[in-house]
């Protein structure tokens, strides 16, 4: 099929490739190269770099106007798939394709629709989430559903590694959809919206830990948060970031530190959290045993 792609992240790209290598790709849709890293300087995204090494049509324009939508047009496009593109479809684009616009969504849709399921899954303790497949409408992630497949979350995923899982299904499922809506065997099924419910954009501010509430939803914001901007606390006036840590079944004051055998053990208000990787600031991510090496910990300090 000709299709039209809008992407932005590692979670595009993967159904991006996955697309190129059945479909013929007549343009890419990206967002403008935003500064990044300790610079500052614009880079583009990781969709734009892989449709340059591709030598697609990109546009990355900074709003979807009459102006774009002409161009788009012109491409003659079958269909219109989105994926983590960042901004919302205006109407007039929902309609450019005779297929429609298909969306790429990394929940079990209705739940967790908006910006940032990923997180939102592991941050409320989810065991099981999935991808969804769905003709988009008006409104948001709220279009009937073509396909679904669910996966499992367990004890060891963190964000990186459910991202990795759903991104391969995802690639899979898209590949499925077009194949299925091109024998006109799909048969959309309309959104229950009673159970609805919807994410929001992830900010630095979630991750500072409160260790009056108990250790499992400490434990859901290290793994939900990691990579950015971390699940964070405070230790002698420094921010103090958690990479890993695993729960333990000590019991103390908490936000005191109660254990420094395996790990910094921090008390919370049900069990405790062990960290196991963090990262001071202005140093480099490091094993909580070889932070012990270099810092001096007492049981009973206070963190945060």
């Amino acid at each position: 099929m000709r299709l039209l792609f809008f992407g932005s992240s590692p979670f595009s790209l993967s159904v991006l490739e996955a697309l190129k290598k059945v479909h013929q790709i007549v343009g890419v849709i990206t967002q403008p190269d935003r500064p990044k890293g300790r610079g500052r300087k614009p880079a583009p995204t990781v969709v734009k770099l892989f449709a340059q090494k591709e030598r697609l049509f990109i546009l990355d324009p900074e709003n979807l106007d009459q102006k774009v939508l002409e161009i788009l047009k012109g491409l003659s496009p079958e269909v219109l798939v989105v994926a983590a593109y960042g901004k919302i479809l205006p109407s007039e684009y929902l309609n450019l394709a005779p297929f429609g616009a298909i969306n790429v969504h990394p929940s079990l849709l209705p739940k967790y629709r908006g910006p940032s399921p990923i997180q939102w899954v592991l941050l409320k303790g989810e065991r099981e989430t999935g991808v969804t497949t769905f003709l988009m409408d008006e409104g948001l992630d709220s279009g009937p559903i073509l396909l679904q497949e669910r996966v499992s979350i367990e004890d060891d995923d963190n964000y990186s590694s459910l991202l990795e899982k759903l991104s391969n299904l995802s690639a899979q499922l898209i590949l499925k959809t077009l194949e299925e809506m091109e024998k006109g065997t799909l048969m959309p099924i309309p959104q229950d919206h009673q159970k609805a419910c919807y994410t929001k954009k992830i900010d630095r501010s979630l991750g500072l830990i409160n260790w009056n509430r108990p250790a499992r939803e400490v434990w859901n914001k290290v793994r939900a948060l990691e990579g950015w901007p971390c699940a964070y606390t405070f230790w002698k006036g420094k921010l103090l970031k958690i990479w890993k840590a695993s729960l333990g079944e000590g019991k103390g004051e908490p936000g005191t530190i109660i254990g420094l055998k395996g790990g910094i053990e921090i008390a919370c208000s049900d069990g405790s959290l062990i960290i196991r990787e963090l990262q001071l600031e202005g140093g480099k991510r490091i094993s909580s045993l070889d932070f012990l090496r270099g810092h001096r910990l007492d049981v009973g300090e206070r963190i945060g």
